[in-house]
């Protein structure tokens, strides 16, 4: 092989070297191929040659399946993508599918949620832990949320369940609202703007990281004002007459 073939290979990788480089099996790669998520690698020889937008591409799929989508919606989403799309689009695309929480947990079987408990729970208590957006069901297992652990410790109260469930939906109800605007403005005051003019793909991983923690910071942002909010409203309350 001539030097300068060997220096073109330096910039690609190998099936086993792409699925190492996204922490993901060469079966999983392989499936993900003949799903057509991925382009056509180049070949030379008998040896296929994977390069930066094929990774960009499944850490797309990645990034999908951290929020959920089921195989076919990804199918539906990835096959949505231009096929001549750069790594730049497709870290764009991905900024935008940050997760504003962890990545989702195993899911639970009833024991595990009873053992985080420290007790049993009845078929209320499993109710209404699903009301507070606290597990969801999937089947006869559990999908466990950020608010779990607060959740358990909110049932050990002696509170009148319909004001925990009502609490729930209130702040359930005012998240979807306060999630879309913050999305909104997030689209079309920072990324939008970002990609209204060329970058590398260095620049637009850079501002990925940006993204990251700016969502990181709304988030404190969020806890902070409603804490001030609270307080500010105690404060009001207990001025008034008949307080």
């Amino acid at each position: 092989m001539s030097k300068q073939v060997e220096d073109q290979s330096d910039d690609l990788l190998t099936i086993d070297e792409l699925a190492a480089a996204v922490q993901m099996t060469v079966r999983t790669v392989r499936y993900y191929a003949t799903l057509g998520l991925l382009p056509t690698p180049e070949r030379r020889g008998r040896i296929a040659y994977y390069g930066d937008v094929h990774r960009a591409r499944l850490e797309m799929v990645r990034a999908l399946q951290e929020h959920g989508f089921t195989l076919q919606a990804i199918e539906g989403y990835m096959t949505s993508i231009d096929p001549n799309a750069t790594v730049e689009e497709l870290v764009l695309r991905r900024s935008m599918l940050i997760p504003w929480s962890p990545a989702p947990l195993d899911l639970l079987n009833r024991a595990d949620l009873e053992e985080q408990a420290g007790r049993k729970l009845t078929a209320a208590d499993l109710d209404l832990l699903v009301t507070l957006g606290a597990i969801a069901r999937v089947g006869k297992k559990f999908e466990p949320k950020p608010a779990l652990r607060v959740s358990l410790d909110l049932i050990e109260l002696d509170i009148p369940t319909e004001s925990m469930g009502a609490a729930g939906q209130a702040i359930a109800q005012h998240m979807d609202s306060l999630v879309s605007e913050l999305t909104t403005i997030m689209k079309d005051q920072v990324v939008a703007p970002f990609r209204s003019s060329p970058h590398t793909p260095e620049e637009a991983l850079e501002f990925e990281r940006t993204v990251k923690r700016l969502r990181q910071l709304t988030i404190e942002a969020v806890v902070t004002h409603f804490q001030r909010s609270a307080n500010e409203f105690i404060a009001k309350s207990l001025t008034r007459p008949g307080s």
